[in-house]
């Protein structure tokens, strides 16, 4: 039996232990184990397991991965949130679907500190829906907001998902945290956009709120400075090298701690909250991560990333088309296992191909953010949406029918990145060399 023929019946192995249930990290271990063990022997596939768990569980640099989540889920815990969803509230409430432009612009900042995105729809769907409701807007539109604004996570530094990215494929993460910023922005400015269109056609959608007076506004913008604050302590720390990604999260936590302490809004009962979520996901991240390394290794004894870039390469297709092609195996693979998971599957066997086309693998992190912004909120396996029904009890199909509005948007948006590259790699270029 051919190598490439085995790795065919072990990705299929792989989507059947899905089906079956078993935990995403364990079943991509549990393959790659079957699948080196027949290619090579057991003794080597038992090594290879026994190494790549270790090294993974003790690596230094994945401590950047809970200490980023430590510090989102502090800001979650710690009324960051509130404060900042106060402020464009307002600024923007007393506009037609000015409480769901304001949620936009409230989770645009908190992405600043968080950048998980299940924990930034919580948030907000226990912050931003009751006050929508109260002023009676439509659960289409207050749901299916709350759901989208929380993928910007996963793009705006400092995402989670730009970390594992690179990680994986060894890029520099204050350079990918630079990158997605102007993408960021494009994609929030797009989901204003969406409700202010959506809202003028059908003002029943979402009713004006109350004015707020300049000293209001004026009161309400303290507590934004300081998430900017932070932001750029992090961020720019990184830029200029003074942080190691770890330090970066190290200080960042810290930061984050300290404001909430100031400002009396951290309990020891949210502290203990944060900690504990923060070390159930990365542990669960760094069960994927291992999972795949086990995986890929299986992926690279068969060859497999060689024989699929070749393949595509012998297409003659546009370098255009192929990164089409690419993008769709990226949204067809999210459908069935989580999108995360499937990244952290599917970039080491793209990546070398994406690199012979001549492109940059800081522009092709970005594009991925994006298609998993768009994956975490695309039917069935939605995260986000599962997220908002659990917090609120809507259902499901309410919650989808306020996402696809804003799918349009984040569609263009992904267009114009992919047409011009310029703007996910201006900014690093620019500040890092």
């Amino acid at each position: 039996m051919s190598d490439p023929l085995i790795g065919l019946l072990v990705i299929a192995l792989l989507f059947v232990l899905f089906s079956l249930g078993l935990e995403i990290g364990f079943a991509m271990a549990l393959t790659g184990f079957i699948g080196f063990a027949v290619v090579v022997n057991l003794d080597a596939a038992l090594n290879l397991v026994a190494k790549d768990v270790f090294s993974v569980f003790s690596s230094y640099g994945f401590t950047v991965i809970p200490l980023f989540v430590l510090m989102g889920q502090l800001g979650a815990s710690g009324g960051v949130a509130r404060n900042l969803y106060d402020a464009a509230y307002r600024f923007l409430g007393h506009i037609p679907g000015g409480l769901a432009i304001g949620t936009v612009g409230a989770a645009t900042a908190f992405k600043a500190i968080c950048g998980s995105s299940p924990a930034t729809a919580a948030t907000f769907a226990t912050i931003a829906i009751p006050e929508m409701d109260r002023y009676g807007y439509d659960k289409r539109l207050s749901c299916g907001t709350v759901a989208t604004v929380g993928t910007l996570g996963i793009l705006m530094p400092p995402s989670v998902v730009l970390i594992i990215y690179g990680i994986l494929t060894e890029t520099s993460i204050g350079k990918l945290f630079l990158a997605g910023i102007l993408p960021g922005l494009l994609i929030a400015l797009s989901f204003a956009l969406t409700l202010w269109l959506w809202t003028r056609r059908n003002p029943a959608l979402g009713p004006r709120g109350q004015r707020s007076t300049w000293p209001q506004r004026l009161a309400s913008l303290p507590p934004v400075l300081l998430v900017l604050g932070i932001f750029m302590l992090v961020v720019g720390g990184l830029m200029l090298g003074f942080f190691s990604p770890s330090e970066a999260g190290s200080v960042g936590s810290l930061a984050v701690l300290l404001l909430t302490l100031a400002k009396r809004e951290m309990t020891l009962k949210g502290f203990i909250k944060s900690v504990q979520d923060t070390l159930r996901i990365a542990c669960m991240v760094l069960t994927l991560i291992a999972g795949a390394t086990i995986l890929g290794h299986f992926f690279l004894v068969t060859r497999m990333p060689y024989f699929v870039a070749q393949w595509l390469g012998q297409l003659g297709a546009p370098n255009l088309v192929v990164m089409l092609i690419i993008i769709a195996v990226y949204l067809i693979g999210g459908s069935f296992i989580e999108d995360l998971a499937f990244l952290i599957l599917a970039t080491p066997i793209f990546l070398p191909l994406v690199l012979k086309l001549g492109y940059d693998p800081i522009w092709f992190g970005v594009i991925i953010s994006v298609v998993t912004m768009i994956g975490i909120i695309l039917p069935p396996v939605a995260i986000n949406a599962f997220v908002v029904a659990g917090v609120t009890g809507t259902p499901l199909s309410t919650i989808y029918k306020g996402i696809y509005p804003f799918l349009i948007g984040m569609c263009l948006c992904l267009g114009i990145l992919l047409l011009f590259p310029q703007i996910s790699l201006w900014l690093p270029r620019a500040f890092m060399h």
